[in-house]
């Protein structure tokens, strides 16, 4: 199964397209948190500290530890009024 990532608004530009990540990548990459997956997506570089980030549609950090079937979801911070 693996875990779907997303990208919105300029996360999307910064980071191309959705991805799947399969359970051998999950694996083979030892990718464990919302933290690696980010690293592995964005090819070892930080994650922003204004990057929000959501696992199954709940706000969390990047220590929260991911499972197969998640969905994992990166945007920019978004203002409203």
């Amino acid at each position: 199964m693996g875990i779907t990532v997303k990208f919105f608004a300029s996360m999307r530009d910064l980071m191309g397209d959705d991805r799947e990540l399969d359970v051998h990548t999950l694996q083979q990459h030892n990718i464990k948190t919302v933290d690696d997956i980010w690293v592995f997506c964005a090819e070892g570089k930080a994650r922003p500290a204004n990057v929000l980030v959501a696992v199954n549609m709940d706000y969390v950090d990047g220590a929260t530890t991911v499972k197969d079937g998640d969905e994992v979801a990166f945007f920019p911070p978004v203002t409203g009024g």
